[in-house]
């Protein structure tokens, strides 16, 4: 069932809250042995049932139940929840990464949501591998560092979870597991309460099963959320030039024929050269990425010899920049985002239209693939949503939208079109 019908039916009562918890929980003893979505949390099931009594012991009628009432949700393991350990997908002591609950948990929980546990995550988002596997194939990655959280809702084990993205974390392994996820315009989820991995870069987002179900929990952690607009007609620009290149072959094949798609729907779809200094934003992005990394983890320095070795050697580059290295990283931040939004008024664009990732998700463990295609998106701090569009070889794939700056509402009403155009039967 997707989120925007298991809302209302959760409300309503007409999903009975304790019926659709023990279906839940078979599926979990199922799958979860498979992928590894969650942190080992003993008596988790106890412990959730007993805060769905009290959930609607508080709210016995129904016309008073919060938006989110009763939704099970998973929480990325570097964000603090009251009760249970943060680890951040690290061997670090729980003590020295204790801190107060996120903003987002708290704004979750204040709308009925069920917290089912701690997902597994890269080792403070980063690229240390986590134990999660792909559900649509246990022999891939499901993509990092949200990779449990990308996992568990593409295996039907919650509806819906929390995530971040720095570079390519929450539109990555959403498009590798077959789910829609949000990275919103930066800092419009809070990220208070969030161990960071790059703060320039970090982005608060989610995961879940559809784009209406997304926008309810938009609307929810969202600061200043607005009603979506109305939208007649749609233009998509496709970013040709070296970052469309980076996509391989195949995935090349059916980008093209989900915008024909889109074209013979009613969906305008045009190509326009787009960051012709691709090579430098990337190179900038991660030189950004390190140095914040290098300043906030040298407040653990005294654990440094637990961290994985991929993690100490992101703190060792960003060692070997200074403040003005970083002033100039930050202004191809400002610059990306003049240039997109330029672009998009010249050719009288609503939104970008990309690849989800390069390919599929690839096969083995070692690496969580290739966070290109979100890069300048998540660099520029506007706002993006992967919608799954079908399978190479067994393996989802999907698109991505990105929108302006502090018009995700838009980039909703975008989606919702364009999830409707790519799901119904051609016409």
């Amino acid at each position: 069932m997707h989120l925007s019908t298991l809302i209302p039916a959760l409300r309503s009562g007409e999903v009975d809250l304790m019926a659709y918890l023990d279906e839940l929980e078979a599926r979990f003893i199922e799958w979860e042995p498979v992928i590894y979505s969650f942190v080992p949390e003993p008596g988790r099931w106890s412990r959730v049932r007993q805060e769905a009594e009290e959930l609607l012991a508080r709210y016995p009628s129904s016309a008073q139940r919060p938006p989110l009432f009763g939704v099970p949700v998973g929480i990325k393991d570097i964000f603090h929840v009251d009760g249970l350990p943060t680890r951040g997908g690290s061997r670090l002591p729980a003590a020295a990464l204790a801190g107060p609950q996120a903003a987002s948990v708290s704004a979750l929980k204040a709308a009925g949501a069920l917290i089912l546990g701690k997902t597994a995550t890269t080792e403070f988002a980063y690229f240390g591998p986590s134990p999660a596997r792909n559900p649509h194939n246990p022999f891939h990655t499901p993509g990092g560092s949200s990779s449990g959280s990308a996992a568990a809702v593409g295996a039907g084990l919650v509806p819906l979870a929390l995530g971040t993205q720095t570079i390519g974390s929450v539109n990555r392994p959403a498009a590798f597991c077959g789910i829609v996820g949000f990275k919103p315009t930066y800092n419009r989820i809070s990220k208070d309460g969030v161990l960071e991995n790059a703060t320039s870069h970090d982005h608060v987002g989610f995961f879940t099963t559809d784009v209406a179900g997304a926008a309810v929990v938009a609307a929810v952690l969202c600061a200043n959320w607005r009603d979506l607009p109305t939208i007649n007609e749609i233009t998509l620009g496709i970013p040709t030039g070296p970052y469309l290149e980076q996509t391989d072959s195949e995935m090349r094949q059916h980008f093209d024929s989900v915008c024909q798609r889109l074209q013979e729907q009613g969906i305008a779809v045009k190509e326009v050269a787009a960051m012709p200094d691709f090579d430098d934003i990337v190179r900038q992005h991660l030189l950004v990425n390190a140095i914040d990394a290098a300043r906030y983890h040298d407040q653990f320095s005294a654990y440094h010899h637990l961290y994985h070795p991929k993690t100490i050697e992101l703190i060792h580059e960003g060692q070997r920049y200074t403040d003005k290295d970083l002033e100039k990283g930050r202004e191809v931040k400002t610059d990306l985002r003049r240039h997109l939004v330029n672009l998009m008024d010249v050719h009288g664009l609503d939104g970008w239209i990309t690849p989800g990732a390069p390919g599929p998700a690839p096969e083995g463990y070692a690496s969580t693939g290739n966070p290109v295609m979100q890069l300048p998106f998540t660099n520029a701090g506007v706002p993006s949503l992967t919608i799954p569009t079908g399978q190479i070889n067994g393996l989802p794939v999907a698109i991505q939208l990105a929108g302006r700056a502090n018009e995700d509402e838009k980039l909703f009403a975008v989606g919702k079109e364009v999830e409707n155009k790519v799901l119904s039967p051609k016409s």
